[in-house]
């Protein structure tokens, strides 16, 4: 059973038996059980590695469950690992939210088996820790069968990126890398999401990384052809300047012949840059568009 920490007699009998009460109608598969939180109670059990493990295991069995909710210092690696050697499968999870938890590439490498075998996911948060370049890709290419829609890793110190088509997730629609440091070299990976007759990207948020005109060229050549994405946000990137500016405007208005005009980029909907006066004409184009 759960270890909660909590010594006998404890003044505080809310923080040892909410928590222990709530974790039973887990294991019991209660109906109306769908959403496991991190708050103050849970916070407090202090549960051994066992008990994680033991947690994983019937949020796994459990019929009902939708969300995971273990944020803000819920988990560190050690707990991920115990946690996701119980939790390996899931027909019900929906969203698994992880932000805020100092989580390395080792944290979640445990969690690999699961995204393989969670065949109802559609949201994954792991912004705000330290998942890293390796982090990333593994994560990326364990949902490769997964029906996840929506990604967000912001502020996760990623780098480089590796990004196989054959690998990537087939129904992803939102992916979050601001305040990363992706350059050019990231931008080529991430413009295989945006080619071909299958792309279905829609929201791509890569603000404040290490973005420069060349990583902007790049996007807006995968763009030239792109029917899917709706926004793309590059603000606060410091390496692009006017020429990746202009490219952005090109992009979405190329009033260089009448021709180029008709077969400018008519999807994208929003498009943010730095400077105002480019992003008012950009505004003007997409919403002639």
């Amino acid at each position: 059973m759960y270890s909660s920490g909590e010594d006998e007699g404890s003044e505080d009998e809310t923080s040892s038996v909410y928590p222990e009460t709530m974790l039973d109608k887990i294991k019991r598969n209660a109906p109306g059980t769908t959403t496991l939180s991190w708050g103050f109670f849970l916070r407090n059990m202090n549960m051994s590695d066992d008990g994680w493990e033991e947690l994983g295991r019937d949020v796994s069995n459990n019929t009902h469950f939708k969300n995971v909710y273990l944020n803000e210092g819920a988990l560190n690696d050690r707990k991920m690992l115990f946690f996701f050697r119980g939790l390996t499968r899931s027909n019900t999870i929906e969203d698994v939210h992880l932000y805020e938890n100092r989580l390395s590439t080792v944290g979640v490498r445990s969690m690999v088996p699961f995204l393989q075998n969670a065949n109802n996911l559609h949201e994954l948060l792991l912004c705000d820790n330290n998942i890293k370049s390796e982090g990333f890709n593994a994560v990326f290419r364990a949902l490769r069968d997964s029906p996840i829609e929506a990604l967000n890793c912001d502020n996760c110190g990623i780098e480089a990126i590796e990004i196989d088509s054959d690998y990537s997730p087939k129904h992803l629609t939102t992916l979050r890398l601001n305040q990363n440091r992706i350059n050019a070299d990231g931008c080529r990976q991430i413009s295989k999401l945006l080619q071909g007759g299958g792309a279905i990207l829609t929201y791509l948020h890569l603000r404040n990384n290490k973005i420069d005109d060349d990583g902007v060229a790049i996007l807006v050549d995968a763009l030239q052809k792109n029917v899917s994405l709706q926004i793309l946000d590059l603000m606060s990137n410091e390496g692009i300047f006017a020429e990746g500016r202009k490219l952005c405007l090109k992009l979405v208005n190329d009033v260089s012949s009448i021709t180029a005009t008709l077969h400018s980029n008519h999807t994208l909907t929003c498009l943010y840059v730095e400077d105002d006066e480019i992003r008012r004409h950009i505004n003007m184009a997409t919403k002639i568009s």
